[in-house]
């Protein structure tokens, strides 16, 4: 028997026991089921599928908390739902630049000196970074590309660009680029190249990516991909777009978040009770990050206003709460792992459940627990790696200067990483006894001979009788 493959691909390791109890087929209705069903009568754990249900009474329990919750969630994004992004004068600055396509369409190598490459004349001392880049560029080999535009109003028309040999983007003959269009300066400066064209191999690398998802995760694998791409399709037009026009950052983030949660999790893993008890386990994380972050940034004085992007959008966006913008990303960027763990925690309970229906609810958590001990201590370490692999040059740049560890630490950029890591891993290390508690009360609760789950023959529940109908 193999391992449970959720939708964010964590294995979920079945125990090969079977249940005591047979399970009555027609109890899989209406739930999501990746692989084979069992024979009736048959008494078999799919690692594929979900567990038998729970019963009706605990169904109705569960939905009279969810739906409201989905109910809120809904409301609040019809509430907030913005028109689409102000429109802004653009100020030519950093990602706020007017731009098109292009492709080099010839290269020659011209003598630096020839085309006063060298924008800082040179003194002869090649002991500093300017002086060794003032004499290359005026003793050096340069580059003149003729650069054609290949988008836009000015589509045919050509502009040439001078690459210095030390340059760190070099251009090829044929090459696609993407060039800054300006309108105010000179005809022949209104165009240059600031990157190349990347679209072609990062959408291979995400064709790759799909393909492998499929192939792996099949059924569970698609709806992942279209769970995927629904999260994107909340983030790019409800919650952006809402946070320019003025919205709370704080209460966006929440409701946003709260629905690629429902999405992404009702999708992947089928509306089961399972599921519900993950959504709930995520939700109350989610809300003590939210707690968490707003106190801990409020109280190191955290602007969020760090580099020159976040710099950019409080010029356009004057109105915007850039610490709440900060405490929002928090949320968004815990949610992802967060799943991952509140799904694995759910599926280890119920597996341990069927393994042993006679278990109590404190025996299946003391064993559930066991097993998110290890996920927390793998899953915390993934994350805090993770910020510092972004955040691997701003690390050297302190390293070059020798400064302290507790001066790095005091810089609010840095500052900032802190926070974001360390709440988001609490919200993490709580994940795992919140939802396993509440997995273990539910799956314990329940009784397979309950008029929702048809009659069950012969004795296996430990003495423990039958749930009065309700």
């Amino acid at each position: 028997m193999g391992p449970l493959i959720s939708c964010d691909d964590q294995p979920v390791t079945s125990s090969p026991q079977p249940p005591t109890e047979p399970t009555d087929p027609a109890g899989h209705a209406g739930h999501a089921h990746a692989g084979h069903e069992a024979p009736s009568g048959h008494a078999h754990s799919h690692s594929h599928g979900p567990a038998a249900p729970v019963s009706k009474h605990l169904r109705k329990v569960i939905a009279a908390v969810l739906i409201p919750f989905a109910t809120a969630v809904l409301v609040g994004l019809v509430v907030l739902w913005p028109g689409g992004a102000p429109g802004h004068e653009r100020t030519g600055v950093g990602f706020d630049r007017q731009t098109q396509q292009g492709q080099v369409v010839s290269l020659a190598r011209v003598d630096c000196k020839s085309v006063n490459a060298s924008q800082v004349p040179s003194t002869g001392d090649t002991s500093t970074p300017t002086g060794r880049e003032a004499q290359a560029a005026e003793t050096g080999e340069c580059k003149k590309a003729t650069v054609e535009v290949t988008t836009g109003p000015d589509k045919g028309r050509t502009f040439v660009e001078i690459v210095q040999p030390g340059a760190p983007r070099q251009l090829a003959d044929g090459q696609e680029v993407v060039v800054a269009y300006a309108p105010d300066a000179p005809r022949d400066l209104q165009y240059s190249v600031i990157d190349v064209n990347r679209k072609f191999p990062m959408a291979v690398l995400a064709g790759i990516f799909a393909v492998a998802v499929v192939l792996v995760g099949r059924m569970r694998g698609l709806f992942a991909l279209i769970a995927l791409v629904i999260s994107f399709g909340v983030l790019t037009l409800f919650i952006l777009p809402a946070i320019l026009q003025g919205s709370n950052p704080l209460v966006v983030a929440i409701v946003g978040a709260s629905a690629i949660m429902l999405i992404g999790l009702y999708m992947c893993h089928g509306l089961t009770a399972r599921t519900s008890v993950a959504v709930l386990g995520t939700l109350v994380s989610l809300l003590l990050i939210g707690l968490l972050g707003s106190v801990f940034i409020d109280w190191a004085f955290l602007s969020g206003n760090t580099d020159d992007n976040t710099g950019l959008i409080h010029g356009l966006y004057p109105d915007i709460d850039m610490s709440g913008l900060l405490l929002a990303g928090v949320i968004i960027g815990s949610l992802g792992v967060l799943d991952d763990v509140t799904v694995t925690q759910t599926s280890a309970v119920w597996e341990l459940h069927q393994a042993d229906p006679s278990m109590g609810p404190r025996g299946i958590y003391r064993a559930a627990i066991r097993i998110g001990r290890d996920h927390i201590a793998s899953v915390v370490n993934t994350l805090v790696l993770a910020y510092a692999g972004a955040a691997l040059p701003l690390l050297l740049l302190f390293s070059i200067a020798n400064s302290s560890m507790g001066s790095v630490a005091n810089s609010e950029l840095v500052a900032a990483e802190i926070v974001r890591t360390l709440v988001g891993s609490i919200g993490l290390v709580a994940s795992v006894p919140v939802t396993t508690a509440l997995a273990a009360l539910v799956v314990s609760a329940d009784r397979p001979g309950s008029p929702a789950a048809g009659p069950t023959p012969g004795p296996g529940r430990g003495g423990r009788g039958r749930r009065r109908k309700r």
